[in-house]
């Protein structure tokens, strides 16, 4: 057998011993449940001294899912600052005299992206404030701020009443989502229903009848449609009687009905009077808005964007990106191209984002673990890292990781935003060991039904290996 030089042997060796290699870990739960290893992509980088720790087919370009989130809210964070803030303006188009406004009411939208019901409610307060009780006229709404392109709410999955579905909007009402809550009522032999928010111009049908069963099912055997219009929805389907309460949100009307509907009923459940209907309107450039309501600071946005993984408020926080800084109306395009210069000015090295519509609910978007990591790391150096950080889950504590890395290891360890899609499973975030070393930690696996638990299962691996670096 021809032997090799003695110098060409010793360079293979050099060679195999720097190719990276996965921990034994990661390498068992793979194997256990049959997973290519080429599926995987990881990159964890040590926060203090720079270097990788691990790299795995970190160069190639995958699905994120909802990680994608995390790329949004950081520059969002950078461009417009923590403390920025959204407004909606209201303005009385009439004399008001005594309480009453002898005309119309308007509303211009600027995408708060969490003018939730109870933010609703303050605003009315403030026009109440303002001397208005009583209106004439109709309400007008302008949601001129987003050019938001045709959306079908069906699309991405054929489920069209999903609150993950929702479009961008620049009057975003609480989401356009109802609660609906289901009681048996064994008295009357029926199933109870109450909407939270209750809309004036939303019609139920409840064809719902009581099962004598225990409380179990696919949506406790509940299925919402709705009419075209979105303002007829029919729950149909056999409630078992042995449930005490059980909650379901959907969609319902399209976005403007939406915030007639909750504003009128607001007003008028705290005795206001509305005389008129509604229309679409711009607001006036010559008079000023009586009231400017502001929402809540985008620091605090962005943890609710990513704690519990928003997909409608992301996509608020890329079209406002686009308005603020190239004017409006935003748009998805203008968002993206504003993420684009953003990383060619600060994290030039990163060429792989792929971003759609910035919140990962995307069969499209695409990024590699080592231009993630990149990223992660160009935010732990900058001022509002606390505030970043703070936006992603905590292990074993709050938002999507309320039950997951839940162990004495790993609970407290580590904040990371989780993906999850058909055939998509990702983390990314940051993670502190035992040691109290820091690490920025992307693991992104597409593969078929990953997403059904062997990607958590990898995932949680790699974080017990990671604990005790």
């Amino acid at each position: 057998m021809k032997r090799l030089p003695i110098f060409l042997l010793l360079f293979t060796m050099v060679v195999a011993a720097a190719e990276p290699e996965l921990p034994l870990l990661v390498r068992s739960v793979l194997k256990l449940r049959q997973l290519p290893d080429d599926t995987l992509s990881v990159h964890v980088i040590d926060l203090d001294s720079g270097d990788v720790l691990l790299s795995w087919n970190d160069a190639v370009s995958r699905n994120p899912a909802s990680t994608m989130k995390l790329v949004t809210t950081l520059v969002a964070l950078d461009v417009l600052g923590p403390s920025y803030r959204w407004r909606t303006e209201v303005y009385a188009l009439g004399e008001v005299v005594d309480g009453r406004l002898d005309g119309d009411l308007l509303l211009k939208g600027y995408g708060d992206p969490f003018l939730v019901t109870e933010r609703v409610w303050k605003m009315l307060r403030a026009i109440n404030q303002a001397g208005i009780y009583e209106i004439g006229g109709d309400l007008l709404l302008d949601d001129s701020y987003f050019d938001v392109s045709p959306h079908d709410p069906a699309e991405f999955d054929r489920q069209p009443l999903r609150a993950y579905n929702v479009s961008p909007n620049a009057l975003l009402m609480n989401f356009k989502v109802v609660r609906y809550w289901f009681e048996p009522d064994l008295a009357a032999n029926r199933v109870r229903v109450i909407l939270d928010p209750e809309l004036e111009n939303l019609r139920v049908e409840n064809r719902l009848s009581l099962s004598d069963s225990s409380c179990r099912g696919y949506q406790r055997g509940i299925t919402i449609t709705s009419n075209e219009n979105n303002d007829t929805m029919i729950l149909d389907g056999r409630f078992p009687s042995r449930c005490h309460q059980y909650a379901m949100d959907r969609t319902a009307l399209d976005h403007n009905a939406f915030a007639y509907g909750l504003v009128a009923s607001l007003w008028k459940e705290s005795g206001g009077v509305l005389e008129g209907s509604w229309r679409n309107a711009l607001a006036p450039a010559d008079e000023d808005a009586i009231v400017s309501f502001s929402s809540l600071p985008l620091s605090e946005v962005i943890a609710r964007v990513n704690k519990y993984s928003n997909n409608v408020m992301a996509r608020q926080l890329l079209y406002t990106l686009s308005a603020e800084v190239r004017g409006a109306p935003g748009t998805e395009q203008g968002g993206r191209d504003v993420i684009a210069d953003w990383l060619a000015e600060r994290i030039p090295d990163v060429e792989s984002l792929r971003l759609d519509n910035g919140a990962g609910l995307s069969r499209d978007a695409r990024i590699s673990a080592k231009d993630f990591a990149t990223i992660l790391s160009y935010a732990w150096r900058q001022p509002y890292m606390p505030e970043f950080s703070s936006s992603m889950a905590l292990s074993g504590h709050d938002g999507t990781l309320s039950r997951r890395f839940d162990d004495p290891e790993l609970t407290g360890q580590a904040h990371l935003k989780t993906g999850s899609l058909d055939h998509v499973s990702a983390i990314a975030g940051y993670m502190q060991s035992q040691s109290g070393r820091r690490f920025a930690v992307v693991a992104l696996q597409n593969y078929k039904d990953i997403h059904r638990g062997p990607g958590e299962e990898v995932q949680t691996a790699l974080l017990r290996w990671l604990y005790e670096q």
